[in-house]
């Protein structure tokens, strides 16, 4: 293993344990306010000062960093689920069945996916719990980026199921749906975990993108896209302690796409 994917791999993990315990990291809630001082600078109390509503930047830098990396993943299992069901179908049944399921992904795929999110997003209710923002913004990244893996997968099934173990496990009686699962679905396994770790990232910034233009995750509750509408102001510029949030995004992106070996991006 490339040094530069274990460092990738330990940041990483570091970060996923502070965002998975944050009550041992962050110095208050998220939610807490400190109405003495809004807006405040960086200092011993607060490392990353305060925003307009006293609430602690770090609190809710470490907090916002659970929602993006458990949301994300979460959604790419979502559409990798998907996508092992749709594009294993697909590749197994052929016929009309495969042109169905093929159809469709190209339908997706054709469409701007970013715009066909916001798109969606937007039609549905903005003043809902945070807890039901959160499980909104989760289902629409899962269910809407099913489309490139599943053609990744139907490939992979169109490619075993005329091998000597698929054809004896036909001969023997065995169903479709445990051919699919029991025999096909563990050999593509790699190139479906392969598609995981790309849909990662992307669902990490188009969860980011949402939240910039107040369509993610709600508030009190914080997310990277959340943190990040405070720069549109561009108050940036002269408080540099306010890019934290682009930074830490910057740095899990990259890492991520560090983590797979680089021959694993033409799938």
């Amino acid at each position: 293993m490339k040094p530069i994917r274990t460092a990738a791999i330990v940041f990483l993990a570091a970060v996923a344990l502070a965002a998975i315990t944050p009550q041992f990291w962050a110095p208050a809630r998220y939610d807490a306010q400190f109405r003495e001082t809004p807006d405040a600078s960086p200092s011993n109390r607060f490392p990353l000062g305060t925003d307009a509503l006293g609430r602690d930047r770090l609190s809710r830098l470490i907090y916002g960093t659970r929602v993006s990396l458990l949301l994300a993943p979460a959604a790419a299992t979502l559409s990798c689920l998907a996508a092992a069901a749709l594009g294993g179908i697909a590749g197994l049944a052929g016929g009309w069945i495969d042109r169905a399921i093929v159809s469709a992904a190209d339908l997706f795929l054709s469409l701007p996916w970013l715009f066909l999110l916001l798109m969606v997003r937007a039609g549905l209710p903005l003043n809902v719990s945070p807890a039901a923002s959160v499980t909104i913004t989760f289902l629409l990244l899962g269910a809407l980026g099913w489309a490139a893996p599943a053609r990744v997968i139907r490939a992979a099934v169109r490619e075993l199921k005329d091998s000597d173990f698929v054809l004896q496990a036909r001969a023997s009686g065995c169903r479709q749906s445990r051919l699919l699962w029991r025999h096909l679905m563990p050999n593509v396994a790699p190139i479906l975990w392969a598609q995981f770790w790309v849909a990662v990232p992307v669902y990490i910034l188009a969860e980011t993108t949402l939240g910039m233009l107040g369509l993610g995750v709600a508030e009190p509750l914080p997310s990277w896209g959340g943190l990040l509408r405070e720069l549109e102001d561009g108050a940036a510029l002269s408080h540099l302690w306010l890019l934290a949030p682009v930074l830490l995004l910057a740095a899990v992106v990259g890492s991520f796409q560090l983590i797979l070996p680089r021959e694993d991006y033409s799938l």
